[in-house]
């Protein structure tokens, strides 16, 4: 079987080629035998082929890796095409998020101003993608892992249906973390998990049959052992009776975030651009030095991960168990499993609601849990949501449809509206300044020949 990896150059493609080995030193049948790269930046895939080939020394059957030279040849003959690409790279993200604070708002990328900008630069590259899917690989299976996943996932969606699903590593983390805090085998647990992209909560956990959130809340040590019972305090846990998604920390804590991040040498997007710089960089000039290179930066960046939001909460250190990678390629390895072998499973996807939440529309892509097999993800049946969850909900929702409508009819009115609804910009005006600052005129479809050549960047 074969994959392809879309943003094939990306930093952490050696976590998904990393999953696939696992499979081939286990010889499971109906595994990924090839791997085909695709990304517009060559000396980035060079590097990263170099990666994949020093972790793949010595592992017997590793997956055949194969670069291709443009984006038909990587998509034709795919069984699955996983799409984590950065649409002007990490410099966009510099600039979004600089653009953001520069009007005294949040701009974290998937989060605030900036993922609205971040979504207006990469959706009209995602359904590029999407359609060339459509044309070439109709039989695909499209694993979105670009931010903002929902987002990009909801504007996919409506070319590619049922097709394309979306994944994030931040639910089953939070499930994993909750499950050992509550002294539970995080592989034997049950859950309901329901919301959208970096917007969910945790609202049971069970194991052979019997409920632990209740308990969990109520013990302020066990509660305050894990990153989320830390980064929220056990008041709020206790008070909002669920377990919130590491993100919701910019939504619940948004003055003390955003000092956080207005006090600290560079943005996180500042950080990541020149880490990842200085990888490449280094990498390039010694191959042979590449996996090693990687690795040690690869573990700084899960160190480093949501810096300003533990900084609002003492600045703790993460654990050693949740420095591996964050999990979205065991998430993706297990998707690809369960639909390739038809071996039934439960994943927290982002997928078409159906009438999981009978409050949205059917074809709303939330983040819930899955059951998965040949045929695809079916969002299973949740409890209620609460006022506050639904509200939420809805409102951001109603962003991510005016940032899609925006992006693609290139419509200013489309754009403000994303951001003057977005509950962590706080005023219209900042919002038409924000898009003044961005450069989003709204001049017609498609918008300048500058910005037709920045979001064909993979």
């Amino acid at each position: 079987m074969r994959l392809t990896i879309l943003g094939g150059g990306g930093f952490r493609v050696p976590l998904v080629h990393r999953a696939l080995l696992e499979d081939a030193r286990r010889d499971t049948p109906g595994r990924m035998t090839e791997l085909v790269l695709y990304d517009t930046d060559s000396m980035r895939l060079r590097v990263i082929e170099s990666v994949l080939t020093a972790q793949a020394e010595d592992v017997p059957g590793a997956p055949e890796v194969r670069i291709a030279r443009d984006l038909d040849e990587a998509l034709r003959g795919a069984d699955f095409v996983f799409s984590a690409i950065r649409v002007g790279g990490t410099a966009g993200r510099v600039r979004d998020e600089r653009m953001a604070l520069g009007e005294g708002v949040l701009g974290q990328e998937t989060v605030g101003a900036g993922g609205v900008l971040y979504g207006l630069r990469t959706i009209p590259e995602a359904l590029r993608i999407a359609e060339r899917v459509a044309a070439v690989a109709p039989d695909a299976w499209v694993i979105n892992f670009t931010n903002p996943a929902g987002m990009v996932t909801q504007a996919m969606a409506e070319v590619l249906g049922e097709r394309v699903i979306g994944i994030c590593d931040s639910p089953v983390g939070l499930v994993r973390r909750a499950a050992r805090a509550a002294g539970a085998d995080p592989e034997r647990v049950t859950f309901d998990y329901v919301g959208l992209n970096h917007l969910g909560w945790l609202r049971s956990l069970r194991m052979d049959g019997r409920e632990l959130l209740p308990e969990l809340l109520a013990n302020g040590d066990a509660l305050t052992s894990f990153e989320e019972g830390k980064l929220f305090g056990r008041e709020l846990l206790q008070v909002l009776g669920v377990l919130p998604n590491e993100y919701l920390h910019y939504y619940y804590f948004r003055r003390e975030t955003l000092r956080s991040v207005l006090e600290a040498a560079e943005t996180r997007g500042e950080f990541l651009d020149q880490q990842q710089g200085g990888f490449f960089d280094a990498a390039n000039a010694s191959p042979e030095q590449a996996y090693s290179l990687w690795e040690r930066t690869r573990l700084h960046r899960e160190e480093t991960y949501m810096a300003e939001s533990r900084a609002v909460t003492g600045g703790w250190q993460r654990d050693s168990c949740d420095l591996d990678g964050g999990g979205y390629d065991q998430v993706a390895l297990a998707l690809m499993r369960a639909i390739a072998r038809d071996e039934r499973t439960r994943l927290i996807l982002n997928v078409p609601n159906g009438t999981t939440v009978p409050e949205l529309d059917r074809q709303a892509i939330v983040e819930t849990v899955c059951e998965v097999g040949a045929d695809g993800a079916r969002p299973l049946a949740c409890a209620p949501l609460s006022e506050h969850q639904l509200g939420l909900m809805f409102q951001l929702k109603a962003v991510e449809r005016a940032t899609i409508d925006a992006a693609v009819h290139h419509d200013r009115k489309a754009a403000l509206r994303a951001l003057a609804l977005h509950p962590l910009v706080d005023s219209p005006a900042a919002a038409s300044r924000i898009l003044d600052r961005a450069g989003f005129s709204g001049s017609g479809s498609g918008g300048s020949a500058a910005r037709r050549q920045e979001i064909t960047a993979v």
